[in-house]
């Protein structure tokens, strides 16, 4: 029995480094530049920005720096102020006095069945008019020409949704125990190229950091209201659109659009115990026994006597972090030296989530 199990542990090993391999080696990258031919030279496609924000009156201001800068196709940038309790409102009215293509629009109550979040979007996606919208989050930072290059991926690729992993800015030891989490679990059980390339639902992921929609498409479903109490809706839009037959594509590891998602231990535990089960299906049995085959399941191999398997799951665990770590642009070092931190911290999360389920978790001054 034990063997059985043994080969069954190593098995799964081998495949997540497969899957991670396979993300570093056939990573998607947006064009270097606008290609544009002569005959739609004078043509240009205009995005939306839309930026749902509740107290992020510091992120917010960072962001529209960023954007107010860059030259891009950007038609307007219209923020909604998510009742906030902080300067959030007041910083965008201080851009949208100084740039005219700075709108802010106000959150007045949240309806019963929504989320805020995707009723800010909603909102945001009524007040929109340009032909590509793009939903940021506050805490992503932009760099030049990384708007028009995304534009030329979905041109080229004909998606009607385009989303990306920001590369995340990690400062504190806490970040580093945390956040890495979620590129692991992504990267080591999804193949991204076959999100684009595969017609299967369930080959599908999201970030609603980063969700470049064509205007029709967004216009036809509108998502952000289908799925209105979801707490991943970036992830069930994306299931969403490939069940309709719709292109999706989902990115990572692009240094031009980066995030820093949490400042604490504290931040990171509600924010990923809100919805660390979306990553398995919803099923959070399947997220207990992820994480204790990743974390526990070595000890098989020394009790079962096949001490050569033992060397091959180390070896295939190391394959796996060091080609997550390429592909998301994380440290190496950091990465292989914080394993162990990282998958304790990743059953305290877990386990933060199963005691919490019946109870609402806070996030942002809400119950969700």
């Amino acid at each position: 029995m034990t063997d059985y199990l043994a080969y069954l542990i190593l098995g799964f090993s081998l495949l997540q480094m497969l899957v991670a391999m396979a993300n570093l080696l056939f990573k998607e990258r947006l064009p270097l530049k606008r290609e544009q031919s002569v005959e739609t030279s004078n043509i240009r496609e205009s995005v939306s920005v839309l930026i749902p924000a509740r107290d992020e009156e510091t992120n917010i201001n960072l962001l529209l720096k960023d954007l107010t800068r860059v030259i891009d196709s950007i038609k307007e940038i219209i923020v909604c102020d998510d009742q906030s309790s902080d300067q959030t409102a007041a910083v965008v009215s201080r851009y949208a006095n100084e740039y005219p293509q700075v709108h802010l629009i106000h959150s007045e109550h949240l309806p019963d069945g929504w989320s805020g979040k995707n009723h800010a979007c909603h909102l945001l996606s009524q007040k929109a008019c340009g032909d590509y919208l793009l939903f940021l989050d506050a805490d992503v930072r932009i760099d030049e020409g990384h708007i028009e290059r995304s534009l030329v991926y979905m041109q080229k690729r004909n998606c009607d949704l385009m989303s990306i992993f920001p590369s995340q800015e990690m400062q504190t030891l806490g970040e580093k125990m945390t956040v890495p989490n979620m590129m692991t679990i992504l990267l080591t059980l999804l193949p991204l190229p076959l999100v684009l390339r595969s017609h299967y639902p369930s080959l599908s992921a999201a970030n609603g950091q980063f969700m470049l929609f064509k205007r029709n498409t967004y216009a036809e479903f509108l998502p952000h209201e289908r799925f209105k109490a979801s707490r991943a809706e970036d992830i069930d839009i994306a299931h969403f659109l490939k069940k309709q037959r719709k292109r999706v594509s989902c990115l990572t590891g692009i240094d031009t659009v980066r995030c820093r998602m949490y400042h604490s231990v504290k931040e990171a535990f509600n924010g990923f115990s809100k919805n660390v089960a979306c990553f398995f299906g919803n099923s959070s049995i399947i997220a207990v026994f992820y994480w204790l085959i990743t974390t526990f399941g070595f000890i098989i191999f020394p009790i079962s006597g096949n001490y050569g398997m033992l060397w091959i799951w180390i070896c295939a665990t190391v394959i796996s972090r060091v080609s997550v770590s390429l592909t998301a642009h994380i440290n190496v070092f950091e990465s292989l030296l914080l394993l162990l931190p990282q998958q304790l911290m990743l059953g305290v999360i877990i386990g933060y989530s199963l005691i919490y389920k019946k109870k609402k978790i806070i996030w942002k001054g809400r119950k969700v």
